[in-house]
């Protein structure tokens, strides 16, 4: 982010990168209003992390009629993230999609830090995921699994 904002100093135009998180995330659920309404001509995969941006877009599904398993409209999270977010949407009957970045090591890596760095719900709900593998080990224990 800090590469691309020199950049743009430097070459004299305006940063294409939002300046926080919070602007990204509502041009993110803007554009997903915007895009729901034309589902049926163009597919939509919301490739989010962000459970905020996931509930919005599952509202706007219900307010329009669309069947949650429209063949147009995905979710999708980063392999090995997300993966609570991931279980929830497809137990609710949505399609999801798992990514799993491939490449050489030195271009994946890089990709794979600054989507750790970008997300916050990693950080800021770690104790929460926490909770629910340790309830999903617990009921696990008690059907004898």
């Amino acid at each position: 982010m800090e590469k691309e904002r020199d950049l743009a100093d430097a070459k004299s135009y305006t940063s294409p990168i939002h300046v926080d998180k919070v602007s990204a995330d509502q041009d993110f659920n803007d554009a997903l209003e915007f895009r729901v309404d034309s589902v049926d001509k163009i597919p939509i995969v919301a490739g989010s992390h962000n459970d905020e941006s996931c509930l919005i877009i599952s509202k706007l599904i219900a307010l329009r009629n669309i069947p949650k398993n429209h063949p147009h409209l995905y979710f999708a999270q980063l392999f090995g993230m997300g993966d609570s977010l991931s279980f929830n949407l497809a137990y609710a009957g949505y399609n999801v999609a798992k990514d799993v970045p491939y490449g050489l090591l030195h271009a994946v890596l890089p990709y794979l830090f600054r989507r750790a760095e970008e997300n916050s719900s990693i950080a800021g709900s770690t104790g929460r995921k926490l909770k629910i593998i340790e309830n999903e080990r617990r009921r696990r224990q008690s059907v004898g699994l």
